[in-house]
């Protein structure tokens, strides 16, 4: 059975912009930082839209795959049926931006917090929704495959055995009374 891409997140165009100014707050808070503002836009402007470039998130039929990274880039893959919460957090700053984070924790995940956050797609809700939609139909047919057959179909194939047995049994006994 192939793995057939089901969908593929988009991101907002307002997250360089949200990642532009998170940076500057940061360093006019820091103060020291004030001078660095200079670098910042310039610098950071390019960074931002690289990363961004190299950010992904695709749902296939089992899997989530997240991949990003602007001088290292990471590819994580995680099986739908290990991910055991997928919380949406917006702060202050991405409410004015009208953005979200998302993050996904696993079952088994080492380690406090998620193991993904990703910050930014497009109409987070629907793709969290589509997420857990596809993780409970896959649950259903795991669960659909691996279901004992039922007790009663159980109890009347014994029966049906139990039967067959007290015949033979029955006609070797009226056989050997005739002999």
């Amino acid at each position: 059975m192939a793995d057939e891409q089901q969908v593929s997140a988009h991101f907002h165009a307002n997250l360089g912009l949200y990642w532009l100014v998170s940076g500057a707050v940061f360093f006019t808070v820091s103060i020291v930082g004030i001078p660095l503002l200079l670098l910042w836009f310039p610098l950071g402007l390019w960074a931002v839209r690289r990363y961004i470039a190299n950010m992904s998130a695709e749902l296939t039929e089992q899997k989530l795959i997240v991949r990003k990274g602007l001088l290292t880039r990471t590819e994580n893959t995680i099986p739908l049926d290990k991910i055991t919460d997928m919380a949406l957090i917006q702060g202050p700053l991405m409410r004015l931006f009208g953005i979200h984070k998302l993050t996904v924790e696993t079952a088994g995940q080492s380690g406090h917090g998620a193991l993904i956050n990703l910050v930014g797609v497009f109409d987070v809700q629907a793709f969290r929704e589509r997420v857990l939609y596809q993780k409970s139909l896959l649950n259903q047919r795991k669960e659909n495959v691996s279901q004992p057959p039922a007790l009663e179909a159980l109890l009347v194939e014994n029966l049906q055995q139990i039967n067959a047995t007290l015949l033979r049994i029955e006609q070797a006994l009226t056989s050997n009374q005739k002999q």
